[in-house]
Parts: C-alpha cells; sequence; structure tokens
C-alpha cells in the first residue's frame, strides 16, 4: 500500500486517542511516528503502532502523563516521564533544553520513567527550530552483546545530532551503536530473508546470518560486528549511551532496560531505576562564536564535503542527504506500507472502531 502522509497521521493520532491519550499529544505523537516513515526508517514508524498499544494493554504506557522536572540547575535539569509515550516525552524535554540553552548558552536534560521515543533524529532536529545544535539519545532493552560476550546487555542505544548551516541543508546524523537497528530485523523476518554479515549472532556467540537470531537466543552486535572492524568502538558507544540516559537519569539501564513491545518479551523483570530514559542536549551556536560565522564555515564545509572526488559510480553524502530528500518524494507521493504492516494497522481500526482509509 501506498499510504497518503497526512492520512496515516491522521489514523495514527486516532489510534492514540484512543487509548486516552489527549488530542495534543496524540497529534505530536503522530508527528513523530509517521516522521520515521517519510525520512525512509520505516523500522520505526507506523510498523511500531501497535507496539505502543501493547505497551499500553500491559500497564506500562500511561496515556495522559503528567510529566514534570524533579531535579534542575541553570544548564540542566532531570525529567520524570511519569510512564508517557516517549514519542510526547522527548519533545517537551527538548524544549526545556533549548530554553535553558537560550539562557544559559547550553541545556542537558536527563529523562527517566518514559518508553521507547521514535527516530532520534526527530528530537535533535527540533533545536534547529530554535537555530541550535542539537542531541538526542536513548537507550532500549538488552539485545545487544559486548564486544566478546554471549549476554545480551545493552540495546540498539541510537544517537543523533543537528547543525544548522547558513544556506546549505542542516548536518544530520541519526544512527544506533549497533550495526543496525532491531527493526531492521523485523523488516527482513517479514519479508522472510537473511541478514547480511555482521549484523548478528547466534545463541553460542557464533557469526550467523539469521533474522530470527535474537528470537532464538542469539544476540545483536555492536556497530562494527567484530573485534577485527571495531566492535569495541560500536560497544563503547552504546555504553556511553545507556551511562548518560540511564545511570544518570535514574531510569534502568544495561540489562534492566524494559523492553519494546517488539522485542521478542514483555515484562520489565528486575528494577534498578524506573522506566526507560533519554539524554537530550541543545547548543545555542553564539555562546561559542558569531551564529552567522558558525553558519557560513558549515556551509564551506557541506560544500567541501559534497564536492570531494568519489569512486566511480558513487558519490559523497552528507548525513541527512538520504533522509531528506526521501521525505519530500515521500509526502508528495505517499508512504510505502508492507503488508503485514497493513494489517497490523488494519487489526487496530477495527479494535477501535477508526476508519481505515490511509490511500
Amino acid at each position: 500500500m501506498q499510504a497518503d502522509f497526512t492520512r496515516l497521521q491522521n489514523f495514527v493520532a486516532s489510534v492514540f486517542e484512543s487509548i486516552g491519550t489527549p488530542e495534543n499529544q496524540a497529534q505530536l505523537a503522530a508527528e513523530v511516528l509517521v516522521s520515521a516513515d517519510a525520512r525512509g526508517i520505516d523500522s520505526h514508524g507506523v510498523a511500531r503502532l501497535a507496539g505502543y498499544v501493547r505497551l499500553f494493554d500491559h500497564g506500562r504506557l500511561n496515556p495522559n502523563p503528567k510529566i514534570k522536572i524533579i531535579h534542575e540547575s541553570p544548564s540542566t535539569a532531570v525529567i520524570d516521564g511519569d510512564k508517557g509515550l516517549g514519542l510526547v516525552v522527548a519533545p517537551y524535554a527538548m524544549e526545556i533544553a533549548c530554553e535553558k540553552a537560550e539562557k544559559a548558552g547550553t541545556g542537558w536534560i536527563a529523562v527517566r520513567n518514559s518508553n521507547h521515543f521514535g527516530i532520534a533524529g526527530y528530537h535533535a532536529m527540533k533545536a534547529l527550530e530554535h537555530q541550535m545544535i542539537g542531541w538526542a539519545m536513548t537507550h532500549a532493552a538488552p539485545l545487544v552483546t559486548p564486544t566478546f560476550s554471549r549476554e545480551k546487555l545493552l540495546g540498539t542505544n541510537p544517537v543523533a545530532m543537528a547543525i544548522p548551516a547558513l544556506t546549505e541543508p542542516a548536518f544530520v546524523a541519526d544512527f544506533a551503536s549497533t550495526a543496525v537497528a532491531y527493526g531492521k530485523l523485523e523488516i527482513l523476518q517479514r519479508k522472510g530473508l537473511n541478514t547480511p554479515n555482521g549484523w548478528v549472532q547466534d545463541a553460542d556467540g557464533n557469526p550467523c546470518n539469521d533474522a530470527f537470531a535474537i528470537k532464538n537466543g542469539g544476540a545483536l552486535l555492536p556497530l562494527g560486528g567484530d573485534r577485527e572492524h571495531g566492535s569495541h568502538k560500536g560497544y563503547a558507544l552504546g555504553a556511553m549511551v545507556d551511562i548518560l540516559s540511564g545511570v544518570l537519569s535514574g531510569a534502568n539501564f544495561g540489562p534492566w532496560v524494559p523492553p519494546f513491545a517488539t522485542a521478542g518479551f514483555m515484562s520489565a523483570g528486575e528494577t534498578v531505576g524506573i522506566g526507560t530514559g533519554h539524554f537530550l542536549g541543545a547548543m545555542r551556536i553564539d555562546a561559542f562564536r558569531p551564529a552567522d560565522e558558525f553558519k557560513q564555515d558549515m556551509d564551506k564545509w557541506i560544500q567541501r564535503f559534497r564536492s570531494a572526488q568519489a569512486v566511480e559510480g558513487k558519490k559523497v553524502i552528507i548525513p541527512g542527504d538520504p533522509e531528506r530528500e526521501l521525505e519530500v518524494e515521500r509526502k508528495a507521493n505517499g508512504i510505502p506500507l508492507l503488508e503485514p504492516v497493513v494489517a497490523d494497522l488494519q487489526a487496530l481500526a477495527n479494535r477501535f472502531n477508526v476508519p481505515f482509509k490511509l490511500a
């Protein structure tokens, strides 16, 4: 199915409203979720809508949270998300980060007691609206082994950074600290395909190509895949995200991070903190140097990298280019949805008696 962007977003908002989410929060959550599909990150888009509903069904999601600051300084704060949608809690935290950056130069927010927040890039990019540099990261359920481990202790733990330029599009980096996000495995599972090398290992710690490896006792691998290709760096990056999102905020961390509904298990088990955590930041450019000078230099940086001599048949791109270009195309021509995703959405429409006309 090729879904119309606006109709799809309105449908998602209606589902969130059906579980008790206030209209304004439902619209925001839908915007965050569908933005992932628009930018080509289908693994974190509407394919996860049923998962949020399952969190609600299991009592792990509060559809109408009272989000609050529980500790702060002039440039920092800790926010309790009251078990709310991370799709709503993280934008709230990012606005506070920008407010603090406006006054103090930078703003850094640690979040606890939240849930899955969608794509990290959406939240980092909110700082661009204030002409600031934005950071966003979050941790996830333990599906990833540290280098040389058979035991899963970390999540895919993504990090994103958005940097404005003057006339060029913003630099937007958004990536998992693993070789691949778990959602990509779900897509391969739906298509009946195996994984490329370096994505997963089996229950005995051996490299494999089974898209169902995690469900069979295996694990995702850190960015790099193995020690010879730098997996220790991916492991370290994932650990840094986990510490800032979990240990610093007072959320759970490491193997105690509660699972999202697609992880194959629902129970959070033992806890060492409160819910899922995030870490977000905003940096006011003129707290470092004149903003226009910085943006002019960013233009120069981007233009120089774009003009790099490329290998035959390829071109050098800037982080954020493919997603931005795809967003324009998909908003105009529709968002492709796999049949299993359409079936999940149809089931939600039937359950909540929501009109299901996406095309």
